[in-house]
């Protein structure tokens, strides 16, 4: 491991030359690749150099320990030494995270798609609760969220919805929002105040490149028709909405949100492409390992991953076992700790999986 660190850090070195060149402050495509490339580079090597000091404290510490005659020195030597020998495990257990390999994904951008499940109006209401949930977290997190096309209900609800998230490791941080998400609460149209549960779907796709993902244009259905609103009434009368078909797939991609029949397009285009890698790299994971599951299921109510209980005000994420009792918090985008405890138990996960194989 200390050569593969000493590589890194070398790596390390040489961007950090290489960005202070004219010619790769001239190229944006090209800076900002470096730029991403070094942010990542450095959180290892500054782990690594913090690691490298430890260590070089706790030699002098043993060294005084060993030579010293004065009893006081001799004592603060030997709390030094358990002082540094527990921080020193933390940031060895740290670096080793932070050397798991990354997935190519966790710097992008993403798409998010909301679809409403099972549980009628209700479904779509909590539908747009949970968009707006991710709005404000969003929001905190610092990042850009805009919502690209939303099918929207007579009761304020909706049936769907795709926003387009950039930002700062956007992907890295909401991956495991993917699945179904599960609400129960009492309707505001139930008179006996029954208790009903609806559920939603989330995805969270990476946004491909071109470079990425190559689409042949002759594979392409593209139709044009009139946008519409709640209860397809008709928003305005020139054909801007698009309808993409990928006809080896089959995937279909509809948007509407913009008067432009080209911003429209473009828009439908950057939805195609995260769905159809999404699909390429199904299919590797399938072939690599039966572990990997779909992303959102069907909807159904037993697929959740997490539950939101209104009237105990309580958040359950049932994949690592965490309930918070602060949903009120949660549904005004403070979700760190769910995002920060499931990054962590899927890092441990990694990590001992690759021990084992190792």
């Amino acid at each position: 491991m200390l050569d593969k660190l000493e590589q890194i850090e070398k790596n390390y070195e040489e961007i950090t030359e290489q960005l202070s060149s004219p010619d790769i402050m001239s190229d944006i495509s090209s800076y900002t690749k470096l730029m991403k490339q070094h942010r990542s580079l450095g959180e290892i090597v500054e782990k690594y150099r913090e690691v490298k000091k430890m260590n070089e404290d706790l030699a002098g510490a043993r060294e005084v320990l060993a030579l010293s005659d004065d009893a006081e020195m001799r004592e603060l030597a030997e709390m030094e030494i358990s002082e540094i020998e527990a921080n020193l495990v933390k940031a060895d257990e740290a670096l080793k995270v932070l050397l798991i390999p990354r997935d190519p994904n966790d710097e992008k951008n993403v798409i998010l798609e909301i679809r409403a499940g099972t549980g009628g109006d209700e479904a779509t209401l909590f539908a747009a609760e949970i968009l707006r949930m991710y709005a404000r977290y969003a929001e905190r997190q610092g990042w850009r969220m805009e919502v690209m096309d939303a099918s929207d209900t007579g009761v304020g609800g909706l049936k769907d919805a795709f926003a387009m998230i950039e930002g700062d490791k956007v992907y890295s941080k909401l991956r495991y929002e993917s699945g179904v998400h599960r609400v129960q609460r009492v309707p505001q149209t139930e008179t006996s105040g029954r208790i009903h549960t609806s559920a939603i779907t989330v995805a969270v796709l990476p946004e491909a490149e071109e470079v990425d993902v190559q689409i042949n244009q002759n594979d392409l259905r593209i139709d044009t028709f009139c946008s519409s609103g709640p209860g397809g009434q008709s928003v305005n009368t020139t054909y801007s909405a698009v309808r993409l078909t990928h006809l080896p797939t089959g995937v279909v991609v509809s948007m509407q949100d913009e008067k432009s029949q080209i911003k429209n397009r473009e828009k439908a285009m950057r939805v195609l492409r995260a769905r159809l890698q999404e699909i390429e790299e199904q299919k590797v994971h399938d072939a690599q390992s039966a572990e990997r599951k779909s992303q959102v299921g069907s909807g159904d109510r037993s697929e959740k991953i997490r539950t939101y209980n209104f009237k105990e005000n309580r958040v359950s994420d049932h994949r690592i076992g965490l309930t918070v009792h602060q949903l009120d918090l949660v549904m005004e985008g403070q979700l760190d700790e769910f995002i920060e405890a499931l990054t962590t138990h899927y890092q441990a996960e990694k990590l001992k999986a690759d021990t084992v194989t190792a």
